[in-house]
């Protein structure tokens, strides 16, 4: 029976969705989302460049905002084909295990930037309450070991709800709500029991993004402490001054991911298209945001990204 259930799912092909009742507008909404992954391509692209070739970089922060960048890179790639093909081709269709794949990716990238945000949230805790031991704490092999562990953390967490997706069978209607493949979208497509599938589901979250707030809330309960401590003003100010880009990408990846779970909760008289774009922002706004925070924000990052730009335009 397993075997047959199997054969059935992975000949089985979904239909995405665009937005809702706009179908005939959606050549013009690509116009935006166009712009918002060129943005996040380029600028995650960017925000690697100047880290691997500027060697004033080489240093804790900065690996972890390179991790960041290549996270932000995977989440905007795994739905680039699918969300653009609907809007420019209404190319809606997708096989089964191709779905299955572009949800296990957008999963993993997801939990890859809860778990590197509370990684830098740890640097900026070492590097504020002890700053003399910040580079014997935070060495290169240390800050490897974080980034196996953090994919590895996210792969043996995912893996479940893929191979449990595929034991289902599934009812004659095969449409999705979103532009993409989403765990909880596929699993309301099956026509067996999912309990197993929804307790997996939201063990995954809890022990990923619950989990993570957490002890980033705690980081910075144990920063603010550091800090309220510290008897000159301006040494309280130059402290924070270090946090501030990582409390916004906290903000920018946290915001639309309660968001998205408050639409889903109390917001069923809202239109369907309310609930397609805060879900398409949820996976945006991150990639977008995050190149632009730590270039504004972040002072050897800013000179790193100016000395690019000047001198490509010297040799041009």
């Amino acid at each position: 029976m397993s075997t047959f259930q199997n054969t059935t799912a992975s000949s089985i092909i979904f239909l995405l969705t665009g937005v809702p009742g706009l179908e005939a507008f959606h050549t013009w909404i690509s116009i935006p989302f166009c712009f918002l992954y060129a943005t996040a391509l380029s600028g995650n692209s960017l925000i690697l460049f100047v880290i691997i070739t500027q060697p004033s970089l080489h240093e804790p922060m900065c690996y972890f905002l390179s991790m960041l960048s290549t996270t932000d890179l995977g989440l905007s790639i795994s739905t680039l084909a699918t969300m653009l093909g609907i809007f420019w081709f209404n190319a809606r269709e997708i096989s089964f295990n191709a779905c299955l794949s572009q949800m296990f990716f957008i999963q993993l990238f997801t939990v890859m930037e809860s778990s590197v945000l509370l990684a830098m949230a740890f640097d900026r805790y070492v590097a504020i309450s002890n700053p003399l031991r910040y580079a014997s704490v935070l060495t290169d092999l240390k800050i490897a070991q974080i980034g196996v562990a953090i994919v590895t953390r996210g792969t043996l967490i995912l893996t479940p709800m893929v191979v449990l997706l595929k034991r289902l069978s599934y009812c004659s209607s095969h449409v999705l709500h979103h532009s993409y493949c989403f765990h909880p979208d596929v699993m309301k497509l099956s026509c067996t029991d999912t309990r197993i599938n929804s307790a997996v589901g939201l063990t995954a979250l809890i022990s990923t993004a619950g989990v993570d707030s957490v002890f980033i809330i705690l980081s910075y309960v144990l920063i603010i402490r550091t800090v309220l401590s510290i008897a000159s003003p301006e040494e309280r100010k130059k402290a924070f001054s270090t946090c501030i880009s990582h409390i916004g990408a906290v903000a920018v990846f946290y915001i639309p991911l309660i968001s998205l779970s408050f639409v889903h909760r109390f917001g069923k008289r809202a239109p369907p298209y309310v609930h397609t774009l805060i879900a398409n922002a949820y996976l945006l706004i991150p990639p977008v945001m995050n190149p632009i925070i730590y270039s504004v924000k972040t002072k050897k990052i800013r000179k790193a990204v100016l000395k690019v730009f000047h001198s490509s335009m010297t040799k041009s």
